[in-house]
């Protein structure tokens, strides 16, 4: 009877034990709640994240199936992040942290992902399910917060983070830090924990009650000659912070016969580790030993008494690999377990008067920037750049602030702060705190007074105020910046002349598009005058003009005399006309040259420069293109009208005006022009490297000299130049005409828009577009403009955008091989790359790009071929994201080259 009452009791007391573990947080990542063995809990993960697709998949393991929960992240520009909470047991002081990740070829693609893993401020490893699949990774963390995240991070064109379960365990209190300095500031990850002696597989929950996962040490390599003993000797004396389970202390590995007992085990990482050795007198004979790691004596003479416990730790620096000897004194040397650890320091965090600004900031903007945690570690947040714990950047263009909040006056450490396109309205402000800044963008704008603090701003290089509503004269005190190199304060409402102190060595003043304002002291009093384009047209004298009239005389005898009569008539009309039109052309020649800005050339000079029209490089339905030398030795580029596609002389003289305003550096420069009777021609700079269309689809070799990060600094170049136009110029321009024959290169492949023959001004400032027929190239031109005859500026984005797909595809925008759907580049190359069908990539390309690079690049040129121009970015945030495409192959390219 009293044997089934002890049998009651003990059964009572193992469902206790079993009843949900206190502390055990267990969660299904991509599956739902159930129960597993001894009653722990396991729930779904949808409470502890809001991202990630699901799904389940089976595989064989040994001679049984298991299905696996996954939960993937098809959306890997960010991190994605589980909140794990720390507040359910209040005398935590660390916990064990377990994630499991599995591919097993959920996806049919057989291409398992690489991506890293951070925990809090720390990325703790990359996970590699190549090598691994399913990958354990078991962390440490020092308890310090209510709550703590565990982020997946992608990792640039190496697949979609997977996550399967995340266990999270409580640990014996003050357990892992015996001879750790700081352990609040440290991360360990498990490398090994290796129970001695066992071969019967591994051990955890219930008999280790804190569920850390003990293999066996047959894997491991100790010297064959030793011998695993199971206890002998009942243990008494148990004293180790760390408590480790009775079933791991009472086998051991023992030495057989040789002097020393080792363990070499290999590393993950070159770094700083942790280790713990944990003895057992399961045997009647006390041993003593040495204890080597690495080949230094770390403990001398340690003696494992009969009966009793105890553990050793050490910490080695900057290893890859570890041997632990352990050498005969007296009796046999042995051990019973180790642990073995990755220190992991935790980064410092960012002030928290930094984090608080950033939040308010983002408050300020009325969107979700998806700032959380720390601003600087793991990884910076978007818009945001640091050095160390320091925000030393920020990037909030395109946000609608409308106003600089005076917290922005709180990030003392900022370097740059870039505010374009950010509706700021009134004075600059509530930046004179800043005494690090080196570059302030507050470009594209309504700012209308320059402020006072300006002058505070010490460090300042780069000051950018283009395309604001600024007034008055130029502050004197901008010139007590003596750092400053670059000072923009074009298409403003600036008048006066600049301070002196601007006018010096190093410092780059940019004037352009202001009423009136140079280093002169020329007086502004007509400033409309010089606001207003210059009207070129050719006058007529109606004073003079009469009507022609032939009287025929009735009686006059004589055809002869009649016929001459008429001669003589006919070559004075034609005359006169000549010497009109001759006169018509010098006045509109002398207009020209009022404008001080384009050389006006003879026929004669023409047929010198070109060698009497020799060497043809270019045809279109205007004309020839010729090359040319001036007698200066510059080479240039003539393009002469065919007789059929004369101008009038308004037109043209209104062309000539409008290349003569133009001047940026990514686009073709007008050098000059001839206007002669049937004659009028325009001389441009000659760029030796061709068009983007010759290297494209010209012979093999060229297409190689376009590799990935070329073609982007074409697009970033030519994006740069269109920008000018749309932005840039007063009056605002539309090119018309874009696309790969019309962006040309120089000898340094630096790209160059050309062709403005087709372009259409903007005469209303606040005009939406421009009404006109269409004209243009097949392939290159907007859906939308050709349906409504309403071009705007997304009718060049949309041109654009197709000669970004070529980039990318390396294919003309209409062709006529392959099937029909691909004939239309536009419309084969759009649902390939917005399903990340890098297969399309030019060939030419492959295994040599980022593909981060590469999809934010096909991402802008799919937005950019909307076919509602309202869908289409303007031009200025197209050349944003190419940059950042840019340098983001161009850090591709320079940690390659670290690889290699």
């Amino acid at each position: 009877m009293l044997i089934w009452v002890n049998l009651v009791v003990l059964s009572s007391f193992w469902v206790l034990i079993f009843s949900n573990p206190e502390g055990f947080l267990s969660l299904s990542c991509g599956g739902s709640s159930y129960t597993a063995a001894y009653n722990i809990s396991w729930l779904s993960d949808n409470t502890y994240i809001e991202t990630g697709n699901t799904t389940t998949v089976t595989y064989i393991n040994g001679n049984s199936a298991s299905s696996v929960p996954i939960r993937f992240f098809p959306d890997s520009r960010s991190r994605q992040c589980y909140k794990i909470p720390m507040s359910w047991k209040k005398d935590l002081s660390s916990v064990l942290i377990r994630a499991t990740f599995v591919y097993r070829n959920y996806d049919s693609q057989n291409s398992p992902p690489a991506f890293q893993v951070s925990l809090g401020r720390r990325i703790t490893t990359t996970v590699d399910l190549r090598t691994n699949d399913p990958w354990i990774e078991e962390l440490v963390w020092p308890v310090n917060n209510d709550s703590v995240l565990l982020c997946l991070l992608a990792v640039k064109g190496r697949g979609i983070p997977v996550i399967s379960s995340l266990e999270v365990r409580p640990l014996p209190l003050n357990a892992y830090r015996n001879s750790l300095e700081g352990s609040s500031n440290i991360i360990l990850r498990r490398s090994y924990r290796i129970n001695s002696g066992y071969t019967n597989g591994t051990i955890r929950y219930p008999s280790d009650p804190y569920d850390r996962i003990w293999d066996p040490d047959q894997n491991f390599a100790p010297f064959h000659g030793s011998s695993s003993f199971n206890r002998l000797t009942k243990l008494t004396s148990y004293n180790i912070t760390e408590n480790p389970p009775a079933s791991v202390l009472e086998t051991a590995r023992i030495l057989d016969s040789k002097d020393s007992l080792s363990y070499t085990l290999s590393l993950n990482t070159l770094g700083d580790y942790y280790i713990i050795l944990y003895f057992a007198g399961i045997l009647p004979l006390s041993a003593s030993f040495d204890v080597t790691i690495n080949n230094e004596v770390k403990q001398y003479d340690y003696s494992v008494t009969s009966s009793e416990v105890g553990s050793l730790y050490f910490t080695q620096k900057r290893i890859s690999n570890l041997n632990i000897t352990l050498g005969k004194i007296k009796f046999n040397p042995q051990v019973n377990a180790l642990e073995v650890y990755e220190i992991l320091q935790i980064p410092p965090e960012a002030s928290s008067t930094t984090v608080s600004a950033l939040k308010v900031i983002e408050q300020f903007t009325s969107q979700d920037l998806g700032w959380q945690d720390d601003p600087c570690t793991p990884l910076p947040w978007n818009h945001i750049e640091c050095e160390g714990n320091r925000v030393t950047s920020l990037f909030l263009s395109q946000t609608n602030l409308r106003s600089i909040s005076p917290t922005l006056g709180d990030l003392l450490d900022l370097k740059t702060l870039d505010l374009h396109n950010t509706s700021l309205t009134g004075a600059v402000q509530n930046l004179g705190s800043l005494k690090h800044l080196q570059k302030l963008n507050l470009s594209f704008n309504q700012l209308k007074y320059f402020g006072s603090e300006l002058e505070d701003l010490v460090n300042l290089e780069v000051l950018d105020l283009q395309n604001n509503s600024l007034q008055g004269s130029v502050l004197e005190t901008l010139g007590k910046l003596k750092k400053l190199r670059l000072l923009n304060l074009e298409n403003n409402s600036l008048v006066g002349p600049l301070p002196q102190s601007l006018n010096r060595t190093g410092l780059e003043v940019r004037i352009m598009g202001n009423p009136c304002l140079s280093f002169s002291s020329l007086s502004c009093n007509n400033v409309s005058s010089t606001v207003d384009t210059p009207q070129v047209t050719i006058p007529i004298n109606k004073k003079h003009k009469k009507q022609n009239r032939i009287v025929i005389l009735l009686g006059v005898s004589g055809g002869a005399l009649f016929a001459t009569f008429l001669v003589f008539v006919f070559v004075s009309i034609y005359t006169r006309r000549q010497r009109k039109k001759e006169r018509d052309i010098t006045r509109a020649q002398l207009k020209m040259q009022n404008w001080n800005s384009s050389r006006i050339f003879s026929h004669k000079e023409i047929k010198s420069a070109t060698r009497n029209f020799k060497e043809v490089i270019g045809r279109g339905s205007f004309g020839a293109v010729y090359r040319g030398k001036l007698p200066d030795g510059k080479e240039v580029a003539v393009k002469v009208r065919f007789d059929r596609t004369q101008l009038g002389a308004d037109s043209f003289i209104n062309e000539v005006q409008l290349l003569s305003q133009i001047r940026h550096q990514n686009l073709v420069s007008f050098e000059g022009f001839c206007y002669e009777p049937k004659q009028q021609i325009l001389v441009y700079e000659y760029l030796p490297g061709g068009s983007l269309a010759d290297h494209l689809y010209g012979p093999r070799s060229k297409r190689h000299s376009l590799n990935w990060v070329s073609r982007l600094k074409v697009a970033v170049d030519a994006a740069e130049g269109l920008d000018y136009l749309h932005n840039g110029s007063e009056p605002r321009i539309i090119h018309r005409d874009v696309k790969c024959s019309n962006i040309l290169l120089d000898k340094e492949m630096n790209a160059k828009v050309s062709d403005f023959g087709l372009s259409k001004q903007f005469t209303k400032a606040d005009a939406s577009h421009v009404t006109t027929v269409v004209k243009g190239t097949a392939g290159y031109l907007d859906p939308e403009y050709y349906s409504t005859l309403q071009l705007t500026e997304k009718s060049d984005v949309y041109s654009f955008g197709v000669v970004l797909l070529e980039l990318i595809c390396g294919r003309e925008p209409l062709t006529h091989s392959g099937s029909p759907d691909s004939f239309n580049l536009v419309l084969w190359a759009r649902p390939n790359l917005q399903a990340g069908a890098f297969e399309i990539v030019d060939d030419i390309l492959k295994d040599t790009f980022d593909p981060e690079s590469m999809r934010k690049a096909a991402s802008i040129a799919i937005r950019c071929v909307e076919r509602d121009a309202s869908g289409r970015p303007p031009i200025a945030e197209v050349l944003t994201q190419l940059k950042e495409a840019y340098t983001l192959q161009l850090s591709y390219l320079a940690a390659a080259a670290h690889t290699d």
